[in-house]
Order: structure tokens, then sequence, then C-alpha cells
């Protein structure tokens, strides 16, 4: 899309950082993804009941936090027969706190009226995607920000209840992640009830240079403090084997 020339090619946030300076426009780069995303109407086989969305969607949960544009966590809860709220993190000056947070619905979420939070925007908005290097300094910047002030304007109560009492699946990320260690760590730093609760975070077995050992081992060091549980493995795996454990669900 924009001939980015330097290493680290499959990183978006590097490539979108040069496209925005490239045109000169970040918005127009968010908007051309957002446009990329769409043209793939697939979308995920809610029927099977190992398919990651669908799985989720049967706990009884009455908060879904998500760092993905798609609204496929909403779809699939619908087909659960709930009635999900979805609202997007203000990240930025310019996004507005959702109304929705001004209604007891949004303040008191339930499993039949779910709230799906998206951190890093949603596709209804591309100008509120997290995309870019700028985006996700912005994005953390303002959290340790509004977290010294004792503000809620990023996570509202609902949502802080969600981080602080429950725990949490880490789904689709890579713990090595730079991003990711730096969101997880200030949370920590900001919110210490989140690191004292058991997390799951699954992640795919290392295929050269590293055993699992040495893995756990680095992850043990970047987070130290968190009591995260690794599932080695891929998400088809762990659904396979969560749907077994729990049973059937209504």
């Amino acid at each position: 899309m924009c001939g980015y020339p330097g290493p680290n090619g499959t990183e978006l946030l590097r490539v979108a950082q040069y496209a925005g300076v490239k045109y000169g426009d970040l918005h127009y780069v968010k908007n051309r993804v957002r446009d990329v995303l769409t043209e793939d109407t697939r979308t995920p086989d809610f029927s099977n009941p190992n398919e990651p969305h669908a799985l989720l969607a049967d706990f009884p949960l009455p908060v879904y936090l998500t760092t993905n544009y798609d609204d496929f966590i909403v779809q699939a809860l619908a087909t659960r027969t709930k009635s999900a709220m979805a609202a997007i993190c203000p990240w930025t000056e310019t996004i507005a706190p959702d109304p929705l947070f001004a209604e007891t619905a949004g303040f008191n979420p339930s499993p039949a009226t779910p709230l799906v939070y998206h951190l890093h925007g949603a596709m209804r908005d591309p100008a509120s995607f997290v995309l870019a290097e700028d985006d996700y300094m912005v994005f953390l910047r303002n959290f340790i920000i509004e977290r010294t002030n004792g503000t809620n304007r990023m996570f509202p109560p609902s949502i802080l209840a969600a981080l602080t009492t429950r725990p949490l699946l880490f789904v689709g990320y890579s713990l090595q992640d730079s991003t990711f260690r730096m969101l997880f760590q200030e949370l920590g730093r900001s919110i210490p009830a989140i690191s004292r609760r058991r997390h799951v975070s699954i992640q795919l077995a290392p295929t050269s240079g590293y055993t699992i050992e040495d893995m756990e081992g680095l992850l043990n060091w970047y987070y130290a403090e968190w009591q995260i549980s690794v599932y080695w493995g891929g998400i088809d795996e762990f659904c396979k084997e969560l749907r077994e454990r729990m049973g059937a669900m209504p």
C-alpha cells in the first residue's frame, strides 16, 4: 500500500506510521485500512461451538474487552440471544465518551445485556483506530495522565470493575509484543488489583531457537508481578479443550 522500506514490515503500527508520514494524513491511512478489512466479507461460523467468538459468547459474562476493530463478538453474542452494547474507548480528546455510560445500562451491564468495549477503536469509526506508533503513544500518555488525575474517562466504572474483579483471558495477543507489555505494565501500576488475580494467556509454542522453558522464563521476567498462566498451543486447541472441560453451557 505504501512501499514501506524499513525492517519489521509485518508490524502494522510501524507501516501505518510510515504511511501516515508519506501521505501526510493518518486519517486517510485509517480509512484505507478499514476499506481493506471490509473487503473481506467472510464472517466466523458462530454455529461452531469451538469457534473462539462463539465459545466466549457462551460464557455468562457482563463485559468483553477487545482491541479488534471488528464486531464479531457482538455478532456472536446476538446468536446467543444476548443484546450486546458496544462502546469505543475515548483514548484521545477527539473521541467523545460514549453516552451509554450516562445510562444505567452502561454502568451495570449483565450477562444478558453485555458490554463490548473496544479499547483500540471500532470499524464504525476509523478515526478511533489505535493504529500507528503515534496512536499507541497517545493512548498510553492519556491513560497515565488520567490515572494520575484519578479520572475515569477512558476506563469507566464498569470497565474498571471487570479489570479488577475478574480474571482475564488473553486471546490473540503475544505477551512478547512491546505495545502489549507497555499497556499491561501501566495497568498493573495504575490498577494494582489487576495484577493480583490469576490470568490465562494462549501462546503458540516456540518453533525455533527457544524452548517452552526458555519462553516461560522470559515471560516471568517481563511480567514478574502478574499471575499469568500460559497455555502453550493454538487457539483451536485451546477452545476445544476448554469446551470439553466446561461441558455444556447454556
